[in-house]
């Protein structure tokens, strides 16, 4: 053997060298972000998706039948939350007359449907209504009001705590 390859230093395995495993974080990042992305999306599916979107689209019109009665009924309500009493209190009218049936009230949370609150309540001869509530999470909710048989509805938006109240009229809807 020649003295010029007893002089040169052994190599070292490629594993012991730094730049294979530099040039690696790249790519192996990426697998485990795309990992827990895969995760995340199969795990947590997004509730906003409607299932039978054409039978919805379908309801539409009926809903807008609900809307068009309660301009014709001259609808009106008001909606405000105390946080001091836990309450959420009200008033229905009619024609600027009391309304006295009972009443469905949906506040529909912006994001997470399992936080949404449906109450039934009972307006006294004034037309007024108050029902416990635990603490009103901030949010902006999809407000819905409509009488019992779902004849006529009312619905806004109503962005707790920047609005402390809320007034809902018919005319405003159509």
């Amino acid at each position: 053997m020649s003295d010029s390859l007893k002089l040169q230093p052994p190599v070292a395995p490629w594993y012991k060298h730094r730049w294979p495993w530099l040039l690696m974080i790249g790519p192996g990042l990426s697998v485990v972000v795309g990992s827990f992305m895969g995760y995340i999306a199969f795990t947590q599916p997004d509730a906003l998706v409607v299932g039978d979107y054409y039978k919805q689209g379908k309801a539409i019109n009926q809903d807008l039948k609900r809307d068009t009665i309660a301009s014709n009924l001259a609808m009106e309500t008001t909606l405000a939350y105390d946080v001091a009493a836990a309450r959420l209190s009200g008033s229905v009218h009619s024609f600027g007359k009391a309304y006295q049936g009972p009443l469905q009230l949906h506040l529909a949370h912006a994001t997470l449907p399992e936080k949404d609150i449906k109450l039934l309540v009972q307006p006294d001869a004034a037309g007024n209504f108050s029902v416990a509530l635990p603490m009103l999470e901030r949010s902006r909710w999809q407000v819905l009001v409509e009488n019992d048989k779902r004849e006529w509805r009312l619905s806004g938006i109503w962005t707790w705590p920047l609005q402390r109240s809320i007034a809902l009229h018919a005319d405003e809807e159509l």
